[in-house]
């Protein structure tokens, strides 16, 4: 069944059950707990069923909890985390509008509830709240009132209608049901945050920058650094500042066009060695410091935001706290709980596999069978693994350089299918075409500015570049996908209380209590193994995972 919510004030909201008359709560989290645990009102058809499958699967069965249809989760779900509330499946009316919208080519219009039911009606569109002209227009005008339930209940209709008119509906309604259980993950692993301990953090610091410095000081460590570029150069300047670092370049007779690390390693300077520490090491600084643990770390958890589909492909990003650039030295600090432990896992060679899945490549989907699939195709390459890994990267990322033409040559010839996949996504980015990934997720159209330049003297250039960005973007997209499903099958197979804590790319990590580990582990095999099939069905294909139980995120690798 699905139930459409809409928070109030105080507390309470609107809940719409089943497309009858919306009702007014005083007490929205407690009225959304008792219709989450009764498992709805009944076996009526859901259009995206799938609470035996972390709420992913697309199947017709509407037996099982509700589908809880929202605006945006970000906006009501942590209210009801933070009131014990834990939800099966939801459908994101935002994400799902910004789904259909890139599909039907008109990429980048508003996608929030609210500009949806506007166009459904003709009316004005407002901007999303998150664009810079929407977030500067608050600034004098009021917030406009929440979309209805009756009005939310108009706007996923009718994403229901369009996703049935789709081509392919099965499928985009998995992705749908993917990417809102995404939803429900990001803001569970914001609200439960990864174990970290502050006092290792600190200790780290120390050993890195020296004493936590005063209010508005270096550490120490960074400003013998700057001491030694001053000495260098003959003369103090800022060595956060790029115009006067030039500046100083210049009056050393070197010219410089940017500040960037390969640009100063060029230059045969004095200044250039301790110049480059300084950078690194102030660049750790400001992401992983003490200010950015006094921000971000509270009750020895570090609690992110995760930004579901940030990235055009898909992949998530972050708004805060930077969880998806954590340093590696870092992860010292990620330290389980007495008597639990980190079982930290990622997909091997995901995005080779997930070619050969795509493409039907019957020799590339056999060594995608093995567990090693580099090592299983290296005979094709004159036994050498690493020709096969030029290769396959090559093919997917639009590499040319080196040894590359060669080997590209070995793999269009040996897997023909999975090289015309590929070589049919570049085309059509050249051709300034569109490209969808597996489930139906379109790529960002080309610009005026693009369309601009391949019609001059460096079209070819500009074409070329566009297709290296479409030839990657029906794997990585795919990717995103799959790893997608991944977490929201493992989410319903966890036993409690055991938590997903963090998510990067083809990673994933589960806080769990010690006796447990072992039933994680096997849950994240049976969850891989399920994502293949809700994905790309019968396949030869195998999407392995690397698996380590530890205390310390440290020693995964």
């Amino acid at each position: 069944m699905n139930v459409v919510v809409v928070p109030g004030a105080d507390g309470g909201g609107l809940l719409r059950p089943g497309g009858r008359g919306a009702v007014a709560v005083t007490d929205l989290a407690a009225a959304v707990r008792e219709l989450e645990a009764g498992g709805g009102a009944g076996p009526e058809r859901d259009e995206a069923d799938g609470g035996a499958n972390g709420g992913v699967s697309s199947g017709a069965n509407g037996a099982g909890p509700p589908r809880w249809v929202w605006a945006d989760t970000g906006e009501v779900y942590p209210a009801l985390l933070a009131r014990g509330v834990r939800l099966s499946r939801c459908h994101d009316l935002a994400l799902t509008e910004g789904l259909l919208l890139a599909y039907e080519g008109r990429y980048g219009e508003p996608r929030s509830a609210r500009a949806a039911y506007a166009r459904l009606h003709g009316l004005p569109v407002p901007q999303d709240h998150h664009a810079p002209e929407a977030r500067q227009a608050t600034l004098f005008e009021e917030e406009p009132d929440p979309l209805g339930a009756e009005q939310a209940g108009e706007v996923h209709a009718d994403q229901l209608r369009r996703i049935g008119a789709l081509p392919d509906p099965h499928r985009f309604r998995l992705l749908v049901a993917a990417e809102s259980a995404g939803a429900l993950i990001a803001a569970e692993m914001g609200h439960d945050g990864m174990p970290w301990r502050r006092a290792e953090h600190d200790a780290l610091l120390a050993e890195m920058l020296g004493p936590r410095p005063v209010h508005g000081m270096r550490p120490a460590k960074l400003q013998a650094l700057a001491d030694q570029v001053a000495a260098a150069f003959g003369t103090a300047f800022n060595p956060d500042s790029s115009q006067q670092i030039i500046k100083a370049f210049k009056s050393a007779g070197l010219t410089l066009s940017s500040t960037r690390a390969h640009e100063l390693r060029r230059l045969d300077h004095p200044g250039v060695a301790p110049l480059l520490a300084y950078k690194e090491l102030a660049r750790f600084h400001s992401f992983h410091g003490w200010a950015w643990a006094d921000q971000w770390v509270r009750d020895d958890r570090f609690r992110p935001e995760f930004v579901v589909a940030g990235v055009v492909t898909g992949r998530w990003a972050t708004s805060g706290g930077g969880a998806l650039q954590i340093h590696r030295a870092m992860r010292r600090a990620v330290v389980a709980d007495e008597g639990w432990t980190l079982v930290v896992a990622d997909a091997a060679q995901l995005e080779p596999r997930v070619l050969a899945a795509m493409a039907g490549d019957g020799g590339l989907a056999r060594a995608a069978g093995q567990a090693d699939l580099y090592r299983a195709l290296a005979q094709a390459f004159g036994g050498e693994r690493d020709h096969a890994k030029i290769a396959m990267l090559s093919a997917m990322y639009g590499g040319t350089s080196g040894d590359a033409p060669k080997l590209l040559a070995v793999m269009r010839q040996r897997f023909p299918a999975a090289y015309r996949f590929v070589e049919d996504a570049a085309r059509a980015g050249e051709e300034g075409k569109l490209v969808r990934s597996w489930l139906g997720r379109t790529c960002p159209p080309p610009s005026a500015r693009w369309r601009e330049l391949v019609s001059g003297p460096e079209g070819g250039r500009a074409a070329r570049d566009r297709g290296r960005f479409t030839r990657n973007f029906v794997v990585q997209a795919t990717a995103a996908e799959w790893a997608l499903a991944l977490m929201a099958v493992l989410r319903g197979l966890l036993p409690d209380p055991a938590r997903l804590v963090f998510f990067q790319h083809d990673e994933v990590m589960v806080h769990c209590p010690a006796e447990q580990a072992d039933e994680v582990v096997a849950a994240v095999g049976r969850a891989a193994e399920e994502a293949s099939r809700l994905l790309f069905g019968p396949t030869p294909v195998r999407f392995p995972m690397e698996t380590a139980v530890v205390r310390c995120y440290a020693d995964a690798k």
